[in-house]
């Protein structure tokens, strides 16, 4: 019987490394803990990367694209278009992520997982589509098991092309006009929350539009609810969730640390750390969002973010926006001389 690819084993940080960096962390020239996180931050890069001096030099962001057919239901403030005009303003710089990714030198690509419509070819754009769009969960499920086996492969390939080229941090985004409400709905079924603890405006739905958002994701789970990771995906996730969920997982197998956005990218991490609880050793997270369902997954993860800035845009911004603070963590770790070093009195 062959085991499908998820089921091989996650990489494992160094741990004699991860004790050489608290010595060492505890020989920097400054008092112990001024550093706050930042400390912690450095001493888990080291052992993920198996040296006391970690970079963060070279980041990969794919950012996953796909349509949703619950919005059918009017759970978005946007058409249903928006996410193939997204794919051409990322593909010509004008998205945020775009902007981000320039600034920070980081490489970016995006990766149509399930457009309505075919798009054509665009420039750092890959065509990798499932399906045109998937079904409305109110209905009938999101997604077959095959639909659902070929977004988790897209993720996989996408980790693996960031591995390929030397990237020491891999980061998700993620753009679905409906996909608010996917996230939502997987939450709802793995967490066993009601919907109006979870459902939020997405892209700027007012109180009404909130409280039928909620309306529809409990209609859903009247039908689809479950446990199980990857029933609850299928049943109710986005191909670009699914997506996610695949490069979460081959990020922990080879060893590469992945920084999760926002709300969206959380629910991917919820069903791949269901799915394999050893892979959260190589997630960070990036923001707080505004989404009002993000802080429930961040409690269910025991996930502390690095941000809280009110930001609920996706596309992996957050997570850009918190990428510093790592390559400020590695840095402080690799560089800063011990007090052995630099001749100075300790206390």
């Amino acid at each position: 019987m062959n085991h499908p690819w998820y089921d091989a084993p996650i990489a494992t940080p160094d741990s004699a490394v991860l004790t050489a960096a608290r010595e060492r962390q505890a020989q920097l020239t400054k008092p112990p803990g001024s550093l706050g996180r930042l400390e912690e931050l450095g001493m888990t890069l080291a052992a993920m990367q198996g040296t006391q001096q970690p970079r963060m030099d070279k980041v990969w962001i794919t950012v996953f694209a796909g349509d949703h057919g619950v919005v059918a239901e009017g759970v978005s403030a946007f058409p249903q278009v928006v996410t193939a005009e997204m794919v051409r303003n990322f593909a010509r710089g004008g998205a945020a992520i775009s902007v981000l990714a320039r600034a920070w030198d980081a490489r970016l690509e995006v990766v149509n997982v399930g457009t309505v419509q075919p798009l054509e070819e665009l420039p750092g754009v890959l065509d990798a589509r499932v399906g045109p769009g998937t079904a409305n969960f109110v209905h009938e499920p999101a997604m077959t098991v095959e639909q659902l086996n070929e977004a988790l492969a897209a993720g996989h390939d996408a980790a693996e092309r960031a591995a390929i080229n030397g990237a020491r941090l891999f980061v998700g985004g993620e753009m679905g006009i409906g996909n608010t409400t996917s996230a939502a709905a997987i939450a709802g079924s793995l967490l066993g929350l009601p919907a109006a603890h979870l459902a939020g405006p997405g892209t700027g739905l007012d109180a009404a539009g909130v409280n039928h958002k909620a309306l529809v994701i409990e209609r859903a789970l009247a039908h689809h609810r479950s446990d199980q990771p990857l029933t609850a995906l299928q049943r109710l996730g986005g191909f670009e969730i699914a997506a996610l969920v695949g490069a979460y997982l081959r990020c922990g197998q080879l060893g590469l640390p992945a920084l999760v956005d926002g709300f969206i990218t959380t629910a991917a991490a919820l069903v791949a750390a269901r799915l394999r609880p050893e892979l959260t050793v190589w997630l960070f997270y990036s923001h707080c969002s505004a989404e009002p369902g993000h802080r429930r997954l961040l409690e269910a993860l025991e996930a502390k973010p690095l941000l809280d800035l009110g930001m609920r845009l996706g596309e992996g911004s957050g997570a850009a926006v918190a990428m510093p603070i790592l390559r400020a963590a590695a840095a402080l770790h690799a560089g800063m001389a011990t007090f052995a070093e630099a001749g100075v009195s300790r206390a």
